[in-house]
């Protein structure tokens, strides 16, 4: 087990390149699947973890998946043949109840482990299945499995409970081959759902309506594999540019939508912190203490979930008291914990976090339990006085590819240990 050890107190400079977005490689790269013909390209895809493992399981099912380059991997889904994942992938990854779409749209049947993913709150897969039963199949729960089966799937309106990002990105990779049109109410309106949209239309699937509540997908009877490029990825674009901030630091995020980080940016702004967009690129300036600002998470285009945590421990350096409110997953305060062995001074009731910013934070052993949080105790790190020894790098390199090499360019003495 590797963890990173972190010698805080050094403000970051430099500039970084961000990756193709991980939420949207997931579901691009399970969708190329359905491409009986031709080969498609996926440019700037990240290497992180859960998409290594995704590859494996495509493997594993039959698809031809190749890196050609760092970034670019061709994908032949016409060998697509088994309909059962390998249990001990798919139980990792949160994803994975994307096979099960492809499984039924490709071959009818799907057995594929119920997904694991990081532990932030109870995340049912109630809505994928109440999905793929509208769609004409038969499906149940059964030894840990999901269990599916379908003659033949036909076109329906769903209403998407909770704009689920998730739920949306599965009807749209099961409906591309149904019988017919498939209409998606209350559809989740985040970038990666208009990725989706544009590769699955370059596939040949009709897909109108992305970006809105409202979704309306054609189904095809075969699709042609394409080229793609995925869109950067929104939630490491903050995430660095909070890195940035809270060790009082000038960072510039290339290779970004700028509109993606809207949201973000406003908030930055608020506390103090200055920031210069450009057309593919958000920098930041920070002064070495911020003000302490208000936050409510919510689907796009409001606070994304992804980056509550990172902008929580911000606050944890901010002058005044903060107010975090999180209303997307219902477990995203288990970090806070660790937190406090830094120092910071944290009150959480329920959804909501009451943050009073101290003048330092002190560095410490602490455990990344998931993905977000534990980027969050190496952005906590970097600005704490003294060492602080990060475990459980494992859960972030699910996101993040190569971290600490990124922040050691930045001008980070963070490394990477056995």
């Amino acid at each position: 087990m590797a963890s990173f050890r972190i010698r805080g107190g050094r403000p970051l400079e430099g500039r970084v390149a961000v990756q193709g977005s991980k939420n949207s490689a997931l579901a691009i790269l399970t969708a190329a699947a359905l491409a009986v013909d031709g080969e498609t390209t996926l440019e700037n895809v990240p290497q992180y973890t859960d998409v290594l493992d995704l590859c494996q399981i495509l493997r594993d099912l039959g698809a031809e998946v190749v890196w050609r380059a760092p970034g670019t991997l061709t994908v032949r889904g016409e060998g697509v043949s088994k309909s059962e994942a390998p249990y001990d992938l798919a139980k990792k990854l949160r994803g994975s109840t994307y096979i099960v779409g492809l499984l039924l749209a490709r071959l009818g049947e799907a057995r594929v482990a119920v997904p694991g993913g990081c532990n932030i709150g109870t995340r049912p897969i109630d809505f994928h299945l109440k999905g793929f039963r509208t769609l004409g199949a038969e499906v149940e729960v059964e030894h840990g499995q999901i269990l599916a089966r379908a003659q033949r799937l036909r076109g329906q309106k769903f209403f998407v409970d909770r704009s689920s990002v998730g739920t949306t990105i599965n009807m749209m990779i099961t409906a591309s081959l149904a019988e017919g049109t498939t209409v998606l109410e209350n559809a989740a309106l985040e970038p990666e759902i208009v990725d989706l949209a544009n590769f699955l239309g370059k596939l040949g699937v009709k897909v109108r309506g992305a970006g809105t509540p409202n979704i309306r997908i054609e189904g095809a009877r075969r699709l042609t594999g394409q080229r793609h490029e995925i869109i950067p990825d929104r939630v490491v674009a903050g995430t660095y540019l909070m890195a940035g901030a809270i060790t009082g630091g000038r960072v510039e995020v290339q290779q970004v939508i700028p509109e993606h980080l809207r949201t973000v940016g406003l908030k930055l702004s608020e506390a103090g912190a200055e920031i210069v967009e450009k057309e593919d690129s958000m920098g930041i300036c920070s002064p070495r203490r911020l003000r302490g600002v208000d936050v409510q998470t919510g689907p796009h285009p409001g606070f994304a979930t992804d980056l509550q945590q990172p902008f929580l421990t911000l606050m944890t350096l901010a002058e005044g008291v903060s107010v975090i409110q999180e209303t997307v997953h219902d477990n995203r305060f288990g970090f806070v914990n660790e937190l406090q062995r830094m120092g910071t001074n944290i009150r959480v009731d329920r959804d909501t976090a009451i943050v009073r910013g101290v003048e330092a934070l002190t560095g410490a052993p602490v455990e990344a339990a998931e993905l977000r949080g534990g980027v969050s105790l190496v952005l906590a790190g970097l600005a704490a006085r003294g060492t602080t020894l990060v475990q459980g790098t494992h859960f972030i390199d699910r996101g993040y590819s190569n971290l600490e090499q990124t922040l050691q360019e930045l001008g980070a003495d963070i490394q990477r240990v056995e």
